[in-house]
């Protein structure tokens, strides 16, 4: 398969899983986070599925076309490693959906990004919340879900948030679900 096979494939599958994960999370309060801007495609579609929802964006430097540059009150530049951490006590259990593609281009160095990052993602996705992820993930918090047909296992990924207690950061305790129906429950699988 040729790269742009390749990539075509990928954008294929972000899209169904991002279209998925829409759905799953309509009957949700909260908000979405885009992790990566890159050029702005993602977050551009993802204003389309969520148009009365927030979308909070992490970059380390905006480089986009000007139609796809968030508002300033939503974007956080800089290192996600340290972005993450801040956003814990403005969204902690408020993400409905998270959308993460480190992809550098690089594989084993994505990969590697996203399980430093998801630690610090799984305190903000609200129970049932979403993470659809272009990394595989391992995480307690995190159930896998079924791709959307046609999308091959590996190219995408999906996740619902079904533990409502999260790892403490090293500075901080765990993060209890804000959610006063939960009481530190697990969601039905």
């Amino acid at each position: 398969m040729s790269r742009l096979d390749s990539f075509i494939r990928r954008l294929k599958a972000q899209r169904a899983c991002l279209e998925l994960a829409s759905h799953l999370v309509a009957g949700l309060d909260g908000e979405v986070l885009e992790l990566g801007l890159g050029n702005g495609r993602t977050y551009d579609h993802l204003r389309t599925l969520f148009p009365h929802r927030k979308i909070y964006v992490c970059e380390r430097t905006v480089a986009v076309h000007p139609d796809c540059v968030p508002p300033p009150e939503l974007l956080l530049l800089g290192d996600m490693r340290e972005t993450l951490p801040a956003l814990r006590a403005q969204l902690a259990n408020r993400v409905v959906l998270a959308h993460l593609d480190p992809g550098n281009g690089e594989s084993a160095a994505s990969k590697a990004l996203a399980d430093e990052l998801t630690p610090l993602i799984c305190p903000l996705l609200q129970l049932n919340g979403v993470l659809v992820s272009e990394p595989a993930i391992a995480a307690d918090q995190l159930s896998p879900l079924p791709l959307p047909g046609g999308i091959e296992p590996g190219r995408y990924n999906l996740y619902r948030r079904v533990s409502c207690r999260s790892p403490p950061l090293p500075e901080h305790g765990p993060t209890p679900c804000s959610n006063r129906d939960c009481h530190g429950a697990r969601a039905p699988r």
